[in-house]
């Protein structure tokens, strides 16, 4: 990190008025005395870290954090917000979108859970509008996490490789 003092700055405040809040049992604040609050406390950290302290690669980690820290605490409170898989992808891809914006680096890897989150989020309606074809893509989605594993593995072990040969 680069400059450092942003980060434990926005982690003493956040934790300090947690606790301070909690010690005072507000009434209708109880229910936000919980870990996914802590979460996003830690990620407001990284994303002031990110954005003040021109330290950009902790936007993904801030986003991510705080977008799992909200999602949890609105998931049961707000009727149309999805439950899925796809919803932490779907952060994931606002992470890699929100860094690419500072960095030029990571537009594939957010374009891509991007793709995959709308999949995800959106199954039942994707799998409809192939229609004719249900069966081969019913067939093929079910192989679908195999072919997330090896594309992982590939970008993990093969590109590894290609960066040390130069």
């Amino acid at each position: 990190m680069k400059n450092q003092k942003i980060f434990p700055a926005v982690i003493l405040i956040g934790f300090g008025l947690y606790f301070y809040l909690q010690r005072y049992h507000l009434e209708g604040m109880a229910q936000y005395f919980t870990w996914p609050t802590l979460l996003i406390i830690v990620g407001l950290a990284f994303l002031g870290q990110g954005y003040w302290g021109n330290d950009y690669e902790a936007i993904l980690p801030g986003v991510i954090l705080v977008g799992f820290g909200l999602h949890f605490h609105i998931v049961h409170k707000i009727a149309i917000w999805p439950d899925n898989i796809g919803i932490f992808i779907l952060i994931i891809s606002l992470g890699f979108l929100l860094r690419y914006q500072k960095t030029g680096d990571g537009l594939l890897y957010g374009l891509l859970f991007l793709l995959l989150s709308v999949v995800l989020l959106f199954s039942d309606k994707t799998l409809s509008w192939f229609g004719l074809v249900e069966n081969n893509v019913s067939s093929l989605w079910n192989f679908w996490p195999a072919i997330l594993v090896i594309i992982g593995f590939y970008l993990l072990i093969i590109k590894r490789k290609g960066k040390g040969k130069r």
